[in-house]
């Protein structure tokens, strides 16, 4: 396997984790599924509790929103009165988180209501985070050699803790520096890449960006980060031209330093 060795001005791994520190079915085959297959349930046992209200709230406010812009939606406005009976209104949002996930939106209501569950989920030991074999050896030499690690995730920052929080192989979240989600910016974005290398306090060189998208891998170039693309199984598949253009990274270990002591 080819050797790809770090530039020597690189002091920052940015990370990706879907496709690139974690496999792509583990989102799509065990994270997506387990909401559809517990949803019923989890409202049922919290529907009472003040986080589970807000989460409704917010899905009611989006549903009420998605009438106004004259989105399909298959179910009435989601309602949480003293009046409505209980399981009705359960259903109502079950139907509605069903419909928003079919849709593959990434609305904040979904988006929050999906990370409690993962949460009470990853702390009851019902869901593990998965994590390639070559990662946590990588990013501990990485560490050795003084680079700080960063993840950069279309998945909320809570999201990215617990699957590193509650890992396969531990509690990983010694390992990184800090996390960016998409509050900071797209990641199609090169701006997004900028504003990154203005928090950690560093200039765009010296980070090494590692993703399985080409379309990120374009907009942290774009704003002068280091790239690596991430070819794992299941990922995308990548043009002859994007093969030649960018460095091709199969597993972090073909990642070394040259030239460090």
């Amino acid at each position: 396997m080819v050797t790809i060795t770090i530039p020597e001005n690189v002091s920052v791994f940015l990370l990706d984790i879907e496709g690139t520190t974690t496999p792509i079915t583990f989102v799509k085959d065990i994270l997506f599924p387990y909401i559809k297959e517990h949803l019923e349930d989890y409202l049922s046992a919290h529907w009472e509790e003040d986080e589970c209200k807000q989460d409704v709230h917010l899905l009611k406010k989006q549903a009420e929103e998605d009438l106004k812009q004259n989105r399909a939606c298959p179910v009435h406005a989601v309602d949480q009165t003293v009046h409505t009976d209980e399981e009705k209104a359960i259903r109502e949002v079950v139907d509605n988180v069903l419909w928003q996930m079919a849709a593959e939106r990434k609305t904040t209501a979904l988006k929050q209501l999906q990370g409690h569950m993962w949460r009470a989920a990853y702390a009851t030991g019902r869901l593990k985070g998965e994590v390639y074999q070559d990662v946590v050896p990588a990013i501990r030499q990485w560490r050795r050699h003084g680079l700080k690690v960063y993840i950069y995730s279309s998945g909320s920052i809570e999201a990215q803790k617990l699957l590193f929080g509650y890992s396969v192989e531990g509690d990983l979240l010694d390992l990184f520096d800090g996390h960016f989600d998409t509050t900071i910016g797209a990641k199609v974005e090169s701006k997004s890449y900028e504003t990154i290398a203005e928090r950690i306090g560093c200039s765009p060189e010296e980070i090494m960006f590692l993703t399985d998208v080409t379309r990120e891998a374009k907009a942290a170039e774009d704003a002068g980060l280091n790239v690596g693309v991430v070819v794992r199984p299941g990922n995308m598949e990548l043009t002859e031209e994007e093969r030649s253009h960018y460095r091709i990274i199969m597993t972090f270990s073909q990642l070394e330093f040259s030239g460090r002591a």
